[in-house]
């Protein structure tokens, strides 16, 4: 079938609303990508659907994050039912176990991103978690950790994975990857862009083979809390959003069918 009428047979099937969450849920996988922030075919990022309780959309297990486009999505429940799969492959099932975890555990969240970048497993490996060396390294003074417990297919992993994420917005997943769990597509974007960073400082820092100045903690966790909601006009990653659609719109629009 051609992209044409695939994308009018999901949009013609889906709500207003929801066709609008795939478009920035494809939007999200494409600036993944453009960032290098993925590996193959693996790794997931999730949306609640919109009027649908308990449902969310997840990457077909297969594509390229380069390749996903707002028709490709497959919706499940909580329960791993497959509400709606408009393509040939299926949901991967470690994805399915990490993010109903948190989707069923986390009301307040919406968006779910879980990466396996170089510089994300190098810090998940590291002892010392996660450093404050850096302002952007600050916003995640207060970071969740989970020990590793083998490949994520085993439901009753989850129980623990909400456990240790509490109500943080960001957690190390040790031995693994980064994983973090926000508000909105936009926010969830700005976070894991951030968190990365903060990693690819730490790992950068920590090769220099010198002494590191470490700021102290007072200014350590007010730094911290002018991240947090509450600090500020808007919640953090909606300002540059349009910025970014409009970027991944001149390189290719293709996001969108």
């Amino acid at each position: 079938m051609a992209v044409d009428a695939v994308t009018k047979q999901v949009r013609d099937q889906v709500s207003a609303e929801e066709w609008q969450k795939r478009v920035d849920l494809a939007a999200c996988y494409r600036l993944m990508d453009l960032h290098g922030m993925t590996e193959l075919v693996v790794n997931h990022i999730t949306t609640r659907v919109p009027g649908e309780p308990g449902s969310f959309l997840i990457n077909p297990y297969g594509l390229l994050y380069d390749q996903m486009t707002a028709s490709c999505f497959i919706k499940v429940n909580l329960d791993g039912d497959v509400l709606y799969n408009p393509g040939e492959f299926d949901v991967n099932r470690a994805g399915y176990v990490i993010h109903s975890a948190i989707h069923g555990a986390r009301h307040d969240v919406d968006c779910i991103i879980h990466t396996h970048t170089i510089a994300g497993m190098a810090v998940s490996a590291m002892k010392c978690g996660l450093l404050p060396l850096a302002q952007t390294s600050m916003r995640f003074a207060k970071i969740a950790y989970h020990d590793y417990e083998g490949v994520a297919v085993n439901l009753e992993e989850r129980q623990r994975l909400v456990s240790d994420l509490g109500d943080l917005e960001g957690m190390i997943m040790r031995n693994h990857g980064l994983l973090v769990a926000c508000g909105s597509i936009p926010e969830a974007f700005n976070s894991i862009f951030r968190l990365e960073r903060a990693c690819q400082v730490q790992v950068a820092a920590l090769s220099c083979n010198t002494e590191l100045v470490m700021p102290p903690e007072d200014l350590v966790f007010e730094t911290y809390r002018g991240f947090q909601p509450s600090g500020r006009p808007r919640p953090l990653g909606m300002l540059e959003w349009p910025a970014l659609l409009a970027r991944l719109d001149k390189l290719d629009p293709t996001y969108r069918d």
